[in-house]
């Protein structure tokens, strides 16, 4: 079927549009599909704030109505919205504007969540769950190349962007190498920071793993999602500059609110850009 089709005359429902669609018209000489000037304009609908997180779309019907087009012509639209993250659609109620998406370094750029959001102009806060010291066993102290029995301070933090849950992360440290941790108030404070404050060294390199798991319930309800909703779940290990590993840890992020960035650079790593740090 042609998805330049118009709407039949005969079909067409006269009812008063939005103001944010009221100046809007199909460019019907373009050779740009109309399901794609549709898509577009809602973006950039969603993108000025005209169409608010939590906001509803109007119906199949309407939007057939306000744009002059086939209902497969707005279906389609909608359908890449939806695939693109910027609309989410519940059966019975119709399609709704989802919440933006923070965006985060995954390879090649060594840095915390806490700054990734800073430097994008969120606002963060953690609440602390858990901060204590406990004895490292099994894999932690493999790990982190500790001795049997030595202590690691054990960080449980719940990470908020702007108000809204949006990962679970639970960090182990030496505790002989950043004794201060157990009393500091993790609340707005980058742990990276201040592991390097700690130590007197830097964080060089890390290694990361990324993998898609449903939550257990009790993580479920902590992010405020459904536990048939897959979460990224993210084990990190963060070593100082001379090859000590400083950090462990395990977040798992809410697949709905998070986007990772990846950077990469044809080449060896006599290539990578200053900035960045090859993560192995």
């Amino acid at each position: 079927m042609n998805l330049n089709e118009s709407i039949p005359e005969t079909e067409v429902v006269a009812q008063p549009m939005p103001s944010t669609l009221s100046q809007y018209r199909i460019d019907q000489d373009s050779f740009v599909p109309y399901y794609v000037q549709i898509k577009e304009h809602l973006r950039q609908q969603i993108a000025q704030g005209d169409l608010p997180p939590g906001s509803s779309l109007m119906s199949e019907a309407e939007l057939c109505a306000a744009f002059q087009v086939s209902r497969i012509v707005v279906r389609r639209a909608l359908q890449e919205l939806e695939h693109e993250g910027l609309i989410y659609r519940r059966r019975g109620k119709g399609s709704f504007v989802a919440e933006p998406k923070v965006h985060e370094q995954l390879v090649q750029r060594l840095t915390g969540f806490h700054q990734d959001m800073v430097e994008q102009g969120h606002v963060v806060l953690n609440r602390v769950l858990r901060q204590e010291c406990v004895v490292a066993e099994g894999k932690i102290a493999q790990l982190l190349h500790l001795s049997p029995e030595e202590a690691v301070v054990v960080c449980e933090r719940l990470r908020f962007v702007d108000n809204k849950a949006v990962n679970l992360s639970v960090s182990y440290v030496p505790y002989r190498l950043c004794p201060g941790l157990l009393d500091t108030d993790l609340t707005q404070r980058s742990l990276y920071s201040l592991l390097e404050a700690c130590s007197g060294r830097s964080i060089i390199r890390g290694e990361r793993t990324i993998e898609a798991i449903l939550p257990p319930a009790a993580i479920a309800e902590l992010l405020d999602i459904d536990a048939q909703l897959p979460v990224f779940r993210i084990t990190n290990t963060c070593y100082l500059d001379d090859g000590t590993p400083i950090e462990h840890s395990v977040g798992y992020h809410r697949s709905d609110r998070t986007l990772f960035e990846v950077q990469l650079v044809r080449g060896n790593e006599s290539t990578l850009p200053s900035s960045y740090t090859l993560i192995e």
